[in-house]
């Protein structure tokens, strides 16, 4: 099996549904992109953030840098710093915040449901 190396000058920048004042770019995702997981490098401006919205699929973030807050959908707040991470299930409902007036990064992973080893019948059990 092949090493698939991405430079982050080949990552690709998107635009998700509901975020402002975000720059990511897929690492690993995007068109055409077949693997198991998707990484995106989120870079939040001061005052940019996530709408409250439930997340589609299990996700990570890692806050790689700057401080970033999420809100649940129980009105908790949970402020993450550098290395600080987070794991929302399926359906969680949440926001991100940069409340700082200063840039953060977080890195975003979660399950790919377009890859081939989604629907494979050993990836169910």
């Amino acid at each position: 099996m092949p090493i698939d190396i991405i430079q982050l000058t080949q990552a690709q920048p998107f635009q998700p549904v509901g975020h402002h004042g975000v720059a990511p770019v897929h690492l690993f995702g995007g068109e055409h992109y077949d693997g198991a997981v998707t990484v995106a490098l989120s870079h939040y401006l001061p005052g940019g953030g996530a709408d409250l919205s439930p997340v589609p699929l299990e996700t990570l973030y890692l806050v790689l840098t700057g401080t970033l807050t999420l809100l649940d959908g129980d009105g908790g707040t949970h402020v993450l710093t550098a290395l600080d991470g987070a794991r929302l299930t399926t359906g969680t409902v949440r926001s991100v915040e940069n409340r700082t007036n200063l840039p953060a990064s977080m890195l975003v992973i979660r399950p790919n449901p377009d890859s081939p080893q989604a629907t494979a019948p050993e990836a169910r059990s």
